[in-house]
């Protein structure tokens, strides 16, 4: 049977205080090659770029925040509770992969909510990179010589001489953490097939993360019985880890069950169809602006039926004036508000149209000029009259508008004057 060595200095390369190791390295892939499956993911689903990306930001937190507190709470509570700041020490180790899934559920939970996109459906999507992250994780513990294995029957296996120090020469050793690559390795293929087997976009949602945990869950559960105890005492009859991985396998389950049940859609939000919290603001204040602007053509069309029906363009507001100015357009206003009830009402029959005649006759007979000194007479009784009518009627109509100057140069016009009455009367004595 085989056996060799591991014995790698895990520092990739060193400058000065400063050192980059191979786990930080490979972590560092876990996010590139995350983010390539999820984009490619997203984008298949009618997503953009952006949303990948935006997620990779919820997504590393979750990862750091989630494994350290997972490692804390399951692993060495004892060590935090004497020494809390070496919480915050996570350079100096300690991650749990069971808390990372922890922590990326709640990172999904927030992202796909602030998206409003459904929580499986983006779950979905992250299938791939999920077991990209658990297949690279595991091989940086092997850089490390962390997590190793149980005790082999020393006719093959491992040694690992940066774990077992003190000793003349170190154990062979299952590889555990190269058995969890394989895992990880063989549940990518499985998303890979089982996403063609289902048509791709037409798989139900929920199928990618259900099986994800059916197939890694499980599957890290029968590893742990060749992993090294941790926490628990070797007579345990099962490990942490494996406490851990029931509650995994069982969702597994139970969703590959639920969501051949339900058959919901997948299909990722377009562009178009949900907006970013900024877009919404500028979106809105975009149709206060298209609000405002048609209130104001409604105005303004209403302003216009008005001038239409009256006939009368908008005067612009009054000036202050004096006291002739003021007879005068109260005369005028008189006269406005006579025209619109003249409007109204039938016309009168003509009383003489004799004036007319008068003008084109210069040589009309003297019986003629007689009856145009009568009806000239009548005209100036009438002038009063109508200048009384006119402040009567201004007192009926304040809220009709003041015509413009021409109509008060037509009313006047219309008034015969007394020069006029003195040609008609040299026109009738010759």
């Amino acid at each position: 049977m085989p056996t060799f060595t591991w014995d790698i200095d895990p520092i990739f390369f060193k400058i000065g205080p400063l050192a980059l190791r191979y786990y930080s390295l490979l972590f560092v892939f876990v996010f590139l090659g995350g983010y390539w499956l999820l984009k490619w993911q997203v984008e298949r689903g009618g997503g953009d770029e952006e949303d990948a990306g935006d997620f990779i930001v919820y997504g590393v937190l979750g990862v750091l925040v989630g494994s350290r507190l997972g490692h804390v709470l399951f692993y060495d509570l004892d060590k935090a509770l004497k020494d809390p700041l070496w919480v915050f020490r996570i350079w100096e180790g300690g991650l749990a992969s069971h808390g990372a899934v922890l922590g990326l559920i709640f990172a999904m939970y927030l992202f796909t909510k602030r998206r409003r996109i459904p929580f499986l459906e983006g779950s979905d999507r992250f299938a791939f990179s999920a077991a990209l992250g658990a297949t690279l994780v595991r091989v940086g513990n092997f850089f490390n010589s962390e997590i190793v294995g149980r005790l082999t029957d020393q006719s093959w296996g491992v040694r690992f001489p940066r774990y077992d120090r003190g000793v003349p020469e170190a154990p062979l050793r299952y590889p555990s953490q190269l058995y969890e690559v394989a895992l990880g390795l063989f549940v990518l293929l499985c998303l890979y097939l089982w996403d063609k087997r289902l048509g791709g976009e037409k798989r139900p949602r929920g199928a990618m993360i259900s099986l994800f945990f059916a197939l890694y869950f499980p599957g890290r559960f029968v590893i742990e019985f060749y992993k090294e105890h941790q926490t628990l005492e070797p007579t345990s009859f099962l490990t942490m880890g494996q406490y851990l991985s029931i509650p995994g396998a069982l969702l597994g389950f139970y969703g590959l069950w639920w969501s051949f049940q339900r058959r919901l859609p997948v299909g990722w939000a377009t562009p178009g169809a949900r907006l970013h919290d900024e877009d919404d603001e500028d979106f809105d204040d975009d149709d206060d602006l298209d609000e405002t602007d048609r209130l104001e053509d409604d105005v303004e069309d209403a302003l216009a039926g008005d001038d239409d029906e009256d006939d009368e363009p908008v005067s612009k507001p009054p000036v202050k004036k004096g006291k002739k100015a003021k007879k005068k357009a109260k005369k005028s206003k008189g006269a406005g508000s006579a025209k619109k009830r003249a409007a109204k009402k039938p016309a009168p029959p003509p009383e003489d149209d004799d004036d007319d005649d008068d003008d084109d006759d210069d040589g009309a007979s003297k019986p003629a000029a007689e009856s145009t000194k009568d009806d000239t007479a009548k005209a100036k009784a009438k002038a009063p009259n109508a200048e009384d009518d006119d402040e009567d009627e201004d007192d009926d109509d304040d809220e009709s508008k003041a015509p413009s100057s021409d109509d008060d140069d037509d009313d006047e016009s219309k008034a015969p004057s007394s020069d006029d009455d003195d040609d008609e009367d040299d026109k009738s004595s010759s």
